[in-house]
């Protein structure tokens, strides 16, 4: 049969089946067991294991034949090559990364790039045009389901468009992957299909779709759908290094489709543009095309649009890129088209340019910095005037506002200058904020024009086109955002795959323990998007955004406080940046880097410009800025850069959101919307980065394949039954494996499977049976496989020898007989040869052709033909008669067949005739019945009727009042969520009343402080009064002090640095310390565990030993026992050889007797025709002689090597046992002395530990001693917190009025919940009632016990929880003693922390070295990550194949049973050898005899030969005579002639007879050869079955060997397990002794919780008692409901038969009407007849009386049913009036809760506006204050400089200003919590500033005082002038001796005090920013 060549485009999608079924391929994987092993080449390389030590294994290499050798964990198994270029990588046997990677590459360099995998569908980009999207390919996937066309994209859109169609479900695709890995192109394909399929424009084809065949025809609408694309991608793609149309943005796209299948309209959604491309990228990247679209394209428009050349633009940073195989101007035009198309007017194209010039002209405006300032500046404005001639706006206002705009500083608006920084930062934000807004308004007017309204969409079909998951060197807030989006959707597709396979195996009827791994990545979901307890990272990022001062430092700082300890959360290994935190995706872990995540979060722009251009003369650019006031402004972003304290102004309230916050609502609507819908997942992989076809990076895809969640799925199918078979494939497979188990004949696939199954003895838990399918685990088709490729390798082998065996028989006959031709024609050329001269020979030659004799020959043909024209003849007649017979037969049977249906219809006759009769007199009896009968009828439908009426209303009555029971307990849930909340908030409230608490009492302190302060300052004052008069005398002795000090000052500068030298020393100390007290913990309990192993290893040497005694006394028997059975066998052996010499001789004999009969025979061949037939027949007998002679040595030499072979491998064994006892005498000694060292080193080990167990209990007492005073603490402390709690009894009044409201509404819940419980018991007791009318009564009673088993769950699960709930209670409990314990040396070490400062220069160092250490163990626990995963994936193997392993020793254990059969057959065999062998030799001594009667019988032949023989002589002689007489000759010719014919005829009958002889003879001995070489061949068969029988049995004796020693290892493990749990048991036993003590301590609070459980144990009763009361009447409706439906069905069953009969007589009455008048006749002859009828009616309306009491009784019955169902539905009436009551009471109190809340937000938000008031106001006079204090300061110097003597003030003041830094810092620390305590603090700040008043008061008035001691200085100096005037020379000596050293020590002074003011200024700063700082914490 020749294959039809597959087309050009049927290459790129069918796989090659020739390759796939090649024998060679199987014979080489089988052949090779091939593996895989890692490679740094290709990723994974297939080699052949050859050795295996220990963890290491010897390979050889596939391709190059080398060998290397790798570790066993890395190795990875092989599929089969059935499996190879398979479509759906789900049925792969061996699921590993390896066997994923080697289909996808075969299936690539094939040229098929889809691939399927599970729900997968993997493309990988062939970087070049495949002819697979034409409109042939479409026609061939419209329609079709998945598995019965190749993988393709096609496929997936035509099953969701079906799947849409057929469940009117919605659809979604969701494409992801790389960039450049072909989503957009597959998005565009899916679109294409979709188009061409759902159009609703089918029947009607433009003209140029058909002219062109591969164009094709769409509706206006889809058209709009494709023309989309273009646009999109002009404004939203981009060349990058990997793509050179990659999409810059997530899409989702939502195409609407009508009722019958066509598209309505169409939205498209879109995520993270990256309008950072706007202004910068890389060498060879572009930014958006139209940029250079409309450069290149709009040229017409280039005035108007005031376009430049590429070189111009600043943001066009490599100028013009040109793209390979694309012109921008042509695309310019598409794109103008495809918004022609889309419905863009003109103008609105135009205005879109406008727009994307102003965003090149915004880069090309630049900034200057001004000369001697940082001011930025605008030399050159051209650009700037171009922007705003295109926005529409005035230059000057454009200019003012990006270099100064005007910010909102508390009330006032200031005027701020700008840096160039902050301009260019202003402009580039600018930029990116225009052109977002111009694709958000490209894309509504695309999805304004896409929706059409005329047809209403009954579902949709999305596809989602967005980037996949990815992990860069460098990871900022989008890289996070887009793999928080794949988190999601690999959730999304975990959970899909899990409800798939969840449906798939409830649909094949498989119980399997089902396990949602969505759930597996909750944790990391949670850790990015959660709102609160603990916040997530964006809530954490939009925390920090509302706080000024906030950096991206501290969100990092915070973000690891807060979510340091969560298992996907760590921090990063190398401290390079402190921006820097890692997270654990499900992809791996990603490294993410925090700078500039505020300002990206916040989006900030320059609000001045933004309302520039909201007022623009441009009413699109008005358009595009209409919500300019959610925007960002300056304001904020001077909070959070600014240095100084932050303002009090807060942008827009409410209308201000994060970018983060609006991407995860986009998300969670998305999700929503997914999830609403049935996902398809298309995950698209880039196979190298050189965009080069036909080359795979195995490393890249890999990488891929794990980012994109196929190598996830793929675990998941792991976890279940991945290999699904229909059964008759299983079957068709692996019957060969199990072919017994079937039997012949017709069998259902599932039963012939089950017993395959049976057969192949595999474990139940690697397979389930479903309705149509077998599925497996993963690996146990391979192993299948494996088996059938030895099974079929067997059978081949066997055909092979047969028919090889064959060959060589057919041969060697071919062979003998040549032979014997050649001996044949060598006799006949020897005859010939002796003959040819012989003168009669001659004569005899001439005469025979002419006798008759040479006619005889062609008589006899003639004669043969008749025959067999005679033959032909009757075999024709036969066969003639053969079938007259068989007709003749089918004839009588037909006759017999129609004299039966005769019979049988003469009786069917009769029998109707009488049912004629009958039917008469029944029909008159049922006319009279009728007419009653249908009266009564039509009374019966009437009260029916109005039963059914009853019923409706009943049912519809039930229908409502269970919504309402539905609605009801949805209020309650709600009500419930509700209580939660508020408990919770109730519980943050106490919270927060507690630390306001507690910074009121700090604030009081501070006050006490102050007030001391201002005290202090004071009488400062009044002393420096009074010293300023002695201040002329002391400034001699100050001058002096000061030098002192500051020698004392230098002294203490270097005392400091010797103590924080000694701190850092002690942190060092301290940390190696902890290391050392942590590894001698480790250490500990290292020595624990090796404890505990060496007594388990000591336990099993011990057992060891027991059992290797035993072993060694049970082998000691086995030896004596096998001795006895050598010396048996020995003995036999000796008959045996005897018997075989014996034999032997005989052979000898009967050889030499043939030998000379052959001699005989040789020398009689010319003799008599009966002597050569005696000795033919005497022939025949001497070969069955000698056959069974063979025969018989054959067995006997047979025995005798069975026996041979039995001796030797006894010997064998009995050696083999013998060495392996002394090994393990051996072994065994030398474990017992390893042991005993070992016991003598755990003892002393043991006391060792034991002496640290009692040093451990020593210090636990002192632990607990510890505690005790902690506690007694504790309770100190919250006798302090009770104090508190009553100061804050003004809070808790508003608190108590909330939580009264919430109790009240909590007692509402529980009513509700009472009445809700009465109502279900009300309301199943109506269903009971109603269920008694009605069919489906069992049905609710079934449900109510399930109901009552669920309350019983549910009541113990509560039990549970209480437990549960208690223990969390007491753990609790503990961790808050531990918390304060930690908190105290927390406070402790905070201490000491501040001695040892010193020591962290010294600690750098050393830091450096363990971070190079760290990197290296961080490089090796990477490793050890790797290898871990590796071992689990290894570990889920060697699971599968120790339960493989488990099976095979079962399956051997069967087959050690089947060998045992064996053994036994062939004992039988060998029996019935021996009996044949007995036979023999009677039969051989039978013939002996034979022999011997014919030895005489060939005595008797030979003596008549010798007769013959001397007449043959004489005759001879007579002959000789009468020729040599030639007188006589004339008279005796005619005598001679006779005689001579006498004689020739005699000679011919001789020769005849003896070519006969010879012929015989000849046959006699080619029989013979044959039969010696059978007899020889067949010996070597035997003897080879019996070798290959012996073999086998040794194989499966060493198998069975091996396996005993893998079972005694494992049951050695077995036992090494047992002994460690023992231990584990004990330490457990040690813990719960422990945990006993602690059970005691919570023994009260138990007492408490069994208290209130008795409560509910009463409760229960009466609940109880309730449902009993309740039951027993239920159970009495029951047996009223039971006997009523039994009545019912009779009566409906009368009513039936009623009904038939009266169906019966309708039809009778035609036929009646007919007979009426014959019927008259028989009636008025038959009287008696109507007695009897007449009785009949009698007995008829007896019963119809019953029938009507019955039914009277049911409709009293009935009546007392619907009074009770009044009644019930009364009481529901009356329970839903108080549940509306109820419910207008829940709202009122929503109501009033909403209105709370209002008043809270309200409250907090003026909390706020007082905060910032308070906050300006502080600011302000603290700064006034700072620089009265300066002032004074600057005076006091004034006053040294000039009096000279104020040291002493001067020391004062130096120890009152170091009190006051002291101070200050408290007041730093106390800060912290300043901002919840606002409401207090404004009293306290209108405090501080009354004496704030004071304090300034008085220090005018120390100014006043100051004037007046500088007058009194000034009339001093006078004074001292009018004294200098007398001793000038002195005065001009003590001025040149003082001057400059009055100088310097005033200068000084001067600048001493000015150090410290300055000090206590910036540490004043330090603590006002501190307080900013510490408020943003919080």
């Amino acid at each position: 049969m020749s294959k039809k060549a597959p087309t050009d485009d049927e290459k790129f999608l069918f796989v090659d089946k020739d390759f796939l079924n090649s024998p060679m391929a199987q014979a080489d994987w089988s052949n090779k067991k091939l593996v895989w092993i890692p490679s740094e080449k290709h990723g994974f390389e297939a080699a052949s294991i050859k050795e295996e030590h220990g963890d290491e294994v010897l390979v050889e290499l596939a391709d190059n034949c080398k060998k290397a050798t790798v570790n066993k964990d890395d190795i990875q198994k092989m599929n089969p090559p059935k499996f190879s270029k398979v479509e759906d990588m789900a049925e792969l046997t061996c699921l590993n990364e390896a066997s994923v990677l080697h289909n996808i590459r075969e299936r690539y360099f094939s040229g098929l790039i889809y691939t399927y995998s599970g729900l997968f569908c993997v493309v990988v980009n062939p970087y070049k045009m495949l002819p697979i999207y034409s409109e042939k390919i479409i026609d061939m996937y419209k329609g079709k389901k998945r598995h019965e066309v190749p993988p393709h994209i096609y496929s997936i859109a035509d099953n969701a468009y079906r799947n849409m169609m057929q469940d009117r479900e919605d659809q979604s695709i969701l494409c992801t992957g790389e960039s450049g890995a072909g989503k957009t192109e597959n998005t565009k394909k899916v679109i294409q299909y979709l188009a061409v399929v759902a159009s609703s424009h089918k029947g009607k084809k433009d003209s140029s779709a058909q002219q062109s065949g591969t164009q094709f025809a769409y509706g206006e609408l889809e058209k709009q759908l494709l023309q989309a694309n273009p646009i999109l991608e002009a404004f939203g793609n981009a060349k990058t290094i990997k793509n050179d149309n990659s999409s810059r943005f997530g899409k989702f796209i939502r195409i609407n489709f009508d009722v019958t299948g066509y598209i309505v309209g169409a939205n498209i959604e879109t995520y993270l543009l990256e309008k950072s491309r706007c202004i910068r990228q890389a060498k060879t990247e572009r930014a958006f095309h139209i940029f250079y679209y409309m450069i290149a394209g709009a040229q017409e428009k280039r005035e108007e649009l005031l376009l430049e050349s590429f070189s111009n633009y600043r943001f066009l940073s490599s100028g013009h890129v040109r793209v390979t195989g694309q012109e921008d101007d042509d695309l310019y035009e598409e794109t103008m088209e495809a918004m022609k198309i889309m419905g863009f007017t003109d103008e609105e194209r135009i205005d879109i340019l406008k727009v994307c010039s102003t965003v090149m002209q915004l880069g090309n405006i630049e900034f200057k910095k001004e000369r001697n300032q940082e001011q930025a500046t605008m030399p050159d404005n051209t650009a700037a005037q171009k922007v705003c001639h295109l926005q529409g706006i005035n230059v000057t206002d454009f200019t003012r506002a990006i270099l100064t705009p005007r910010i909102k500083v508390g009330r006032e608006v200031v005027q701020k200058a700008q840096t160039k920084e902050q301009a260019d930062f202003a402009t580039e934000a600018l930029a990116k904020a225009v052109f977002e807004r111009l694709f958000r308004w490209i894309l509504g007017r695309v999805n304004k024009a896409l929706d059409k309204t005329k047809r209403q969409g009954a579902s949709f079909l999305g596809i989602l086109d967005i980037a996949g998951f990815e992990i860069f060197e460098d990871n900022s807030f989008e890289q996070m955002c887009i793999n928080y989006t794949n988190e999601k959707l690999q959730q999304l597709f975990n959970h899909t795959m899990f409800i798939l396979e969840q449906e798939e195996y409830q649909r094949e009827g498989i119980e399997w323990n089902f396990i949602d791994f969505g759930l597996d990545l909750q944790p990391c979901i949670e850790l990015i998007e959660r709102p609160n307890n603990p916040p997530g990272i964006l809530a954490l990022l939009d925390e920090e955004c509302w706080f000024p001062k906030a950096t991206d430092v501290s969100f990092v700082e915070k973000l690891m406080n807060t979510q340091g300890n969560h298992v996907k959360f760590a921090k990063p290994k190398q401290l390079k940046d402190k921006t820097e935190f890692s997270l654990f995706h499900y992809a791996g872990r990603v490294d993410y880097n925090a700078t500039s995540w505020l300002t990206k979060n916040m989006d900030p722009l320059n609000d001045n410009v933004t309302s520039l251009l909201n007022n623009s003369s441009s009413q699109f650019v008005q358009d595009l800025w209409k919500d300019a006031d959610r925007v960002v402004g300056l304001d904020t972003i001077a909070k959070m850069t600014d240095s100084s304290m932050p303002t009090a102004s807060k942008t827009k309230k409410g209308m201000f959101r994060t970018v983060g916050q609006l991407y995860k609502e986009s998300l969670a609507k998305l999700m929503t919307t997914l999830h609403n819908t049935q996902p398809n997942f298309v995950r698209c992989i880039i196979p190298n980065h050189e965009k080069r076809a036909g080359k795979l990076d195995a490393y890249l895809v890999l990488e891929q394949l794990r980012c994109n969640g196929v190598l996830e799925g793929i675990r998941i199918c792991r976890q279940g039954f991945p290999n699904r078979i229909v059964f008759q494939e299983f079957r068709q497979r692996y019957e060969i494996l199990a072919a017994s188990a079937i039997p012949k004949g017709f069998m259902d696939g599932k039963q012939a499977c089950c017993l395959m199954i049976k057969h192949l003895d595999l474990d139940p838990n690697l397979y389930r049976i479903g309705l149509s399918k077998i599925f497996f685990r993963t690996g146990v088709l391979a192993q299948l496989e494996e088996e059938r490729d030895l099974k079929i390798t067997v059978v081949i082998i066997a055909f092979q020898s047969q028919a090889r065996g064959f060959l060589a028989r057919r041969a060697f006959a071919k062979r003998q007989q040549q032979l014997t031709a050649m001996k044949v024609i060598q006799r006949n050329c020897a005859a010939y040869l002796k003959l040819r001269n012989w003168q009669w020979w001659r004569l005899f030659t001439k005469v025979k052709p002419l006798l008759q004799v040479t006619r005889q020959e062609e008589e006899m043909g003639l004669k043969d033909e008749e025959l067999l024209k005679a033959k032909e003849i009757a075999v024709k007649s036969e066969s003639e008669l053969k079938e007259i017979t068989l007709k003749h037969t089918s004839v009588l049977e037909e006759r017999n067949a129609l004299q039966e249906q005769l019979q049988a219809e003469t009786e069917l006759y009769a029998e109707a005739e009488e049912m004629r009769i009958r039917l008469a007199s029944k029909k008159q009896e049922l006319e009279e019945i009728l007419h009653e009968m249908e009266a009564r009828l039509d009374e019966e439908e009437e009260r029916a009727q109005a039963l059914l009426v009853d019923k409706k209303k009943m049912q519809q009555q039930m229908q409502e009042l269970e919504e309402h029971l539905e609605e009801e307990e949805d209020a309650r849930q709600k009500l419930q969520l509700e209580k939660v909340t508020c408990e919770g908030k109730v519980k943050k409230l106490e919270d927060d009343v507690l630390v306001m608490e507690d910074q009121n009492n700090k604030l009081l302190k501070e006050r006490k402080l102050m007030e001391e302060r201002i005290a202090d300052f004071s009488s400062n004052l009044a002393e420096e009064e009074e010293k300023s008069k002695n201040l002329t005398k002391l400034k001699n002795k100050h001058e002096s002090m000061i030098s002192e000090l500051e020698v004392r000052l230098k002294k203490e500068e270097k005392g400091r640095q010797e103590l924080d030298k000694a701190k850092r020393k002690l942190e060092a100390e301290s940390n190696d310390m902890q290391e050392q007290i942590a590894d001698l913990q480790a250490q500990i309990a290292d020595l624990k565990a090796q404890l505990a192993k060496k007594e388990e290893e000591l336990q099993n040497a011990l057992a060891r030993l027991e059992d290797e005694t035993a072993q060694k006394n049970n082998a000691l028997k086995k030896i004596r026992e096998l001795e006895g059975h050598i010396s048996d066998l020995q003995e036999d052996l000796d008959s045996e050889r005897a018997a075989r010499n014996k034999a032997e001789k005989i052979k000898r004999d009967l050889g030499e007797e043939l030998e000379a009969l052959k001699s005989e025979l040789e020398d009689t061949l010319d003799t008599t025709a009966t002597q050569q037939e005696l000795r033919a027949k005497r022939e025949q007998e001497v070969n069955l002689l000698k056959k069974a002679i063979d025969d018989e040595n054959r067995t006997h030499e047979s025995q005798v090597q069975e026996m041979r072979q039995k001796h030797t491998q006894a010997v064998e064994e009995l050696t083999d046992q013998l060495e392996q006892s002394k090994r393990v005498k051996s072994t065994l000694e030398k474990a017992k002395q390893a042991l005993e060292k070992e016991t003598s080193d755990l003892t002393i080990e043991v006391r060792s530990l034991n002496q640290a167990k009692q040093d451990g209990e020593h210090k636990r007492k002192k632990l607990e001693g510890q505690v005790t005073d902690l506690q007694s603490r504790f309770t100190d402390s919250e006798k302090q917190k009770a104090e508190l709690g009553e100061r804050c009894s003004k809070i808790t009044i508003e608190l108590e009025s909330v939580t009264n409201l919430l109790n009240e509404a909590e007692g509402k819940n529980i009513k509700l919940s009472k009445d809700v419980s009465s109502l279900t018991s009300q309301l199943q007791d109506s269903q009971e009632l109603l269920a008694e009318e009605t069919r489906q009564k069992l049905q609710f009673s079934t449900k109510l016990r399930q109901v009552e088993d669920d309350r019983n769950n549910l009541q113990e699960q509560l039990e549970e929880e209480m437990e549960a709930k208690r223990n969390v209670e007491r753990h609790v409990s503990t961790l808050n003693i531990q918390l304060s314990d930690s908190k105290k040396k927390l406070d402790e070490m905070t201490g000491n922390t501040e001695l040892l400062e010193e020591g962290k220069k010294r600690l750098q160092r050393d830091l450096e070295a363990a971070n190079t250490q760290f990197e290296e163990k961080a490089s090796a626990y990477d490793k050890l990550e790797k290898t871990k995963n590796r071992l689990q994936q290894e570990l889920e193997d060697t699971l599968m194949d120790l339960d493989n392993q488990r099976q095979n020793v079962s399956n051997l254990e069967k087959k050690q049973k089947k060998f045992d059969q064996m053994l036994a057959e062939e004992k039988s065999i060998s029996s019935k050898y021996a009996d044949e062998r007995d036979r023999a030799e009677a039969e051989a001594r039978e013939k002996e005899t034979k022999a011997l009667s014919l030895a005489r019988a060939l005595d008797e032949a030979q003596g008549s030969r010798e007769e013959l023989d001397r007449a043959n002589k004489t005759l001879r002689m007579e002959m000789e005579d009468l020729i040599s007489s030639k007188d006589d000759v004339g008279k005796n010719v005619h005598e001679l002639e006779k005689s001579k014919r006498g004689l020739e005829a005699q000679v011919e009958e001789m020769k005849t007879q003896l070519e006969e002889l010879e012929d015989e003879l000849q046959a006699a001995e080619d029989a013979k050869l044959r039969l010696e070489v059978n007899m020889q061949a067949l010996k070597a068969q035997f003897d080879r079955d019996l070798q290959g029988r012996d073999e086998m049995g040794e194989e499966k004796k060493r198998q069975l060997v091996k396996q005993v020693r893998e079972l005694e290892t494992e049951l050695e493990d077995e036992r090494k397990q047992r002994a460690l749990a023992t231990a584990a048991k004990k330490k457990l036993e040690t813990d719960m002794k422990d945990l006993e003590g602690q059970v005691e301590t919570a023994s009260k609070g138990r007492d408490e919780a069994i208290k209130q459980l008795r409560k509910l144990q009463a409760q229960m009763k009466d609940y109880q008692r309730e449902l009993e009361d309740a039951h027993a009447a239920r159970e009495e409706v029951l047996t009223t409901a039971k006997e009523s439906e039994k009545k019912a069905k009779g009566l409906e069953a009368e009513l039936m038969q009623i009904q038939e009969d009266l169906a019966a007589a309708e039809r009778a009455r035609k036929q009646a009407e007919a007979e009426r008048d014959e019927l008259s006749d028989e009636l008025a002859s038959n009287s008696s007849g109507k007695s009897a009828l007449a009785d009949e009616k009698r007995r008829l309306e007896a019963k119809i009386s019953q029938l009507e009491e019955e039914l009277e009784e049911e409709q009293s019955n009935m009546e007392i049913l619907n009074d009770r169902l009044r009644k019930s539905t009364q009481q529901t009436d009356q329970l839903n009036n108080e549940l509306q009551t109820e419910r207008s009471t829940s709202q009122k109190n929503e109501s009033a809760r909403q209105q709370m809340e209002r008043q809270n937000k309200e409250l907090k938000a003026k909390l706020q506006e007082m905060e910032n008031q308070v906050k300006s106001k502080f600011k302000s006079s603290i700064s006034s204050l700072e620089a009265k204090v300066a002032q004074m300061e600057e005076q006091l110097e004034q006053e040294n400089r000039e009096k000279q003597a104020s040291a002493k003030t001067v020391r004062q003041k130096d120890k009152k200003l170091k009190e006051l830094l002291m101070q200050v810092e408290d007041e730093r620390k106390q800060a912290e919590q300043y901002k919840d305590q606002a409401e207090k603090s404004t009293t306290r700040m209108k405090q501080l500033k009354r004496q704030l008043e004071e304090s300034e008061e008085e220090s005018q008035r120390a100014t006043a005082a100051r004037r007046k001691l500088q007058r009194e200085l000034d009339e001093a100096t006078e004074a001292s002038d009018a004294m200098s005037r007398e001793v000038n020379s002195l005065k001009s000596k003590l001025r040149r001796g003082n001057e400059p050293s009055f100088g310097s020590t005033t200068r000084r002074m001067g600048s001493g005090g000015r150090r410290v003011v300055e000090d206590a200024s910036e540490e004043e700063a330090d603590s006002q920013s501190d307080f900013n700082g510490t408020k943003s914490a919080e």
